[in-house]
């Protein structure tokens, strides 16, 4: 089973992927996760990669691709994986689609969490106030301002991907505003 899941920061993308690879045993794929290993295994991607973040740059299309083709070969990911994170735009979505045709592979579903944002912006600010009453540590980016960059570079960037995976016939939709496991009710009658 290959998965991605689309929405906005805050939408529940995390909660959904780490409840289906425990129920399948496949993994969830994070772009810094696997951008972070290749720099620490010292990979040929991983080098080039550290290269261009020690010079203060944003790594390239290029690189990503490539470091997830890396990861998507890992023994790990033979039953199948979750995409988290990436693809970002729609160049990445078609460089993915073109790697997974050359191995032979195809996605399964792209599940898209709908969400109202002002509804996601105060679940925020209700997280950040319970984490600060229980006496824990707050994300530097966890305000209402950086939510809202996070949204309007989301909306700018990724939402896209929404039309061109519509346009292809893969995007499913889901209220993401429903409880957890209604959410996980739906996501399942998808890949049934």
């Amino acid at each position: 089973m290959r998965l991605i899941f689309l929405g906005p920061p805050g939408a529940g993308k995390g909660t959904q992927a780490k409840l289906l690879t425990e129920r399948y045993g496949i993994p969830q794929l994070s772009t810094g996760d696997m951008l972070r290993a290749a720099v620490a295994q010292a990979t040929e991607v991983g080098k080039r990669a550290k290269a261009v973040m020690d010079a203060g740059q944003l790594v390239s299309d290029e690189i990503v691709n490539e470091i997830v083709s890396d990861r998507v070969d890992a023994p790990d990911c033979a039953k199948g994986f979750i995409l988290d994170g990436y693809p970002r735009t729609v160049p990445q979505a078609i460089a993915l689609d073109r790697m997974l045709e050359t191995k032979g592979l195809k996605l399964d579903a792209v599940i898209e969490l709908k969400v109202d944002e002002a509804a996601l912006v105060r679940r925020m600010e209700n997280r950040v106030a319970e984490t600060v009453a229980a006496g824990g540590t707050v994300r530097s980016d966890d305000n209402p301002e950086a939510f809202r960059r996070r949204l309007t570079e989301y909306r700018e960037k990724t939402a896209p991907l929404s039309d061109h995976y519509a346009r292809i016939g893969q995007l499913k939709t889901v209220d993401g505003m429903a409880g957890v496991e209604a959410v996980t009710a739906e996501i399942e009658k998808i890949l049934a």
